[in-house]
């Protein structure tokens, strides 16, 4: 037997449904595997929840997801022990002093949300707690800095080469059935995947065009106004702010601190790259020494054969002690600060990872053939779409419209990758397959599919009233929840629309760059009606209270 037939979809659907009704991932990722489990066991219960643990075990204990758990885990220790010096802090203190105007404040903004990729979290709160005094200073309301903290938390991490994110993203797209007949790395499919991210992409440079070229609109609008006569927040029509937090002064602490921790984790995860390959080469036929690997294979072939889950890991272990040393060193930190800041940020990444365990293992039982310990849906859908005349080119679209409901209903991105990626990925083989795509082409269908979805539920998770990063970014900005989401919407609903029509012309043509363009332009065109449009909508508005007024 290949698979269980429609018992199949019942996980990955139950799974859905509990994080759209509950909004709790871990809970309904739990019981959309304990589902499987119970359909392999027969309806034995005990079976079943020994399946279920083992599965967890199996699929936790691979050395290639250890090895990520792990650069989950030492990444909340270095961002952890970043903001722990405050040198986060002084940077933005210190770039303060050379902006002149509201645009270049905002413009900075944007720019220092970029540099702190590694993650979302950090990102909202740090730049968040270090730009609102100039923010306020150039009136500069809280709801336009909360929308660019959030603008720059999501889309940036997503299309990061070293952040938790991708690395995420990573472990889902390799694990997922019909991924390993491309014959690439799982890290060069991400580096491809990035021009298929429309909604990422084009939400970072609307940003840009807010402050540069268009006009507010909407609630925005009225907020902007407001700041512009010294009410910086609504309170009354939004309610109470979150909370007024801080990040952590020193005053030992330099701009630079910041930078070099910064340069040191890009530029040793990028040596570490073609420094594992050579290293997986010593020990082979005819090489003995890690001279002879590395002039036995190109700079660029050795970055293409990485192991990436090896060299991120190796490289954020080398990171956090060179940091260790120099803010030590520095007097930023003491040894046991350090320590507590480390074990801090380990402690911080436990529900990150526990998804990430529970997604690994829904998606094995989700792809797995009944031989393997699985329900072989990924094989009933592939069959399914192959004989059923599905058109291929509506897939990306369909794919980005559940990632945007799904990640927006329940307020996270990674559990819709975790749900979404393992069932696309063979679908899209599937279908790509029966109309004859082969090599690049067969490529180009499954990095437009995959970038759907994780375009889907970045928008998702950007502007969802109970996602983490639209709450840390009012609390970073110190802006009222309410405030924040009625603003944000429009601003990230028409990229959202925008990005769709994108992801239509690029599921047509299989051309990210098509995909991007149509996307720009119609984004353009929208930024310009809205004004007008939202105007309208207003006056109509205030005549429909009049009538009922009287």
């Amino acid at each position: 037997m290949e698979h269980y037939g429609l018992l199949g979809i019942i996980p990955p659907l139950l799974a859905i449904i509990l994080a759209l009704v509950t909004k709790e991932v871990i809970i309904s990722l739990t019981l959309g595997i304990l589902s499987g489990t119970l359909i392999m066991a027969h309806g034995n219960v005990f079976t079943a929840i020994t399946i279920f643990t083992d599965k967890v075990a199996e699929m936790s204990g691979d050395a290639w997801n250890i090895r990520i758990l792990l650069f989950c885990a030492l990444l909340g220790a270095f961002v952890s022990m970043l903001s722990k010096t405050g040198a986060t802090k002084a940077f933005g203190l210190w770039a303060t002093n050379y902006l002149k105007g509201k645009k270049s404040v905002l413009l900075f903004t944007w720019f220092f949300g970029l540099i702190i990729f590694i993650d979302d979290y950090f990102n909202s709160l740090s730049v968040g707690t270090v730009m609102r005094p100039v923010s306020d200073q150039n009136k500069i309301s809280r709801a336009k800095l909360a929308y660019i903290l959030d603008s720059t938390a999501a889309p940036v991490c997503i299309l990061a080469p070293i952040s938790t994110w991708v690395v995420t993203v990573m472990s889902y797209i390799r694990d997922s059935e019909g991924f390993e007949s491309l014959n690439i790395s799982e890290f060069v499919f991400f580096i491809k995947m990035i021009p298929y991210s429309v909604y990422p992409l084009l939400a970072l440079a609307f940003v840009v065009l807010m402050t540069l070229v268009f006009k507010d609109f909407g609630p925005m609008k009225r907020s902007e106004d407001n700041a512009q006569n010294g009410k910086l927040f609504d309170e009354e029509l939004y309610g109470a702010c979150p909370g007024n937090m801080e990040t952590s002064s020193n005053n030992k602490a330099k701009w630079y601190d910041m930078v070099i921790a910064i340069l040191v984790l890009i530029v040793v995860c990028i040596v570490m790259f073609p420094v594992t390959t050579y290293m997986g080469l010593v020990g082979s036929e005819g090489i003995a020494t890690f001279v002879q690997a590395a002039s036995s294979i190109s700079l660029s072939q050795a970055f293409l054969d990485t192991d990436a889950s090896k060299a991120l890991f190796y490289g954020a272990v080398i990171s956090i002690m060179i940091m260790y040393i120099y803010y030590v060193v520095r007097r930023l930190l003491t040894v046991r600060s350090a320590g507590n800041s480390i074990m801090e940020g380990v402690k911080s990444m436990v529900p990150a990872l526990v998804v990430l365990s529970l997604a690994w293992s829904i998606g094995s039982v989700i792809k797995s053939s009944p031989a393997d310990g699985g329900l072989g849906l990924a094989a009933f859908l592939s069959e399914a779409v192959k004989g059923g005349g599905f058109p291929l080119w509506i897939l990306p679209a369909i794919g980005y419209l559940l990632g945007c409901i799904i990640a927006f209903s329940t307020g996270t991105s990674w559990g819709t990758f975790a749900i979404l990626i393992p069932i696309v990925i063979p679908i899209a083989n599937g279908l790509a397959s029966a109309n004859g795509y082969t090599d690049n082409a067969l490529l180009n269908v499954l990095l437009i599919n995959v970038g759907s979805v994780v375009s889907g539920a970045v928008f998702g998770d950007h502007c969802s009233p109970i996602s983490d990063t639209t709450i840390l970014s009012s609390t970073g900005s110190n802006c009222p929840l309410l405030e924040h989401v009625a603003t944000q919407i429009p601003y990230a609903s028409l990229v959202a629309v925008s990005a769709f029509i994108g992801v239509i012309i690029g599921g047509i043509t299989l051309n990210p760059i098509a995909a991007l363009i149509t996307g720009f332009v119609v984004m353009c065109v929208f930024a310009v009606l809205a004004p007008t449009f939202y105007d309208r909508l207003s006056n109509v508005n205030k005549k429909i209270k009049s009538v009922f007024s009287k």
